[in-house]
């Protein structure tokens, strides 16, 4: 990764986060200083923000279709005691 180099022979996807950061590091007082160039890097690298953040999205879509299903549900029950 250090190199630049991604697997296609072009630059990596991450190398800018890397270079930002890297740089960061060679010049910063403590490591905390580049924490979040580091944090950026590393969700390029392995994205687990963007999944925690589309499996929050699913739960809530389920939460919400089972709560309509259940709504939907109470009121037939309702709509057939009156017949």
């Amino acid at each position: 990764m250090a190199s630049g180099w991604g697997i296609t022979g072009n630059k990596g996807r991450c190398y800018d986060f890397w270079t930002d950061f890297s740089e960061c590091m060679s010049r910063c007082r403590e490591p905390k200083d580049c924490s979040l160039l580091r944090e950026d890097y590393l969700e390029c690298l392995h994205h687990s923000k963007e999944y925690q953040r589309r499996n929050r999205i699913y739960k809530e879509e389920q939460r919400q279709i089972r709560a309509a299903a259940r709504k939907a549900q109470k009121g037939e029950e309702k709509s057939e005691g009156h017949h």
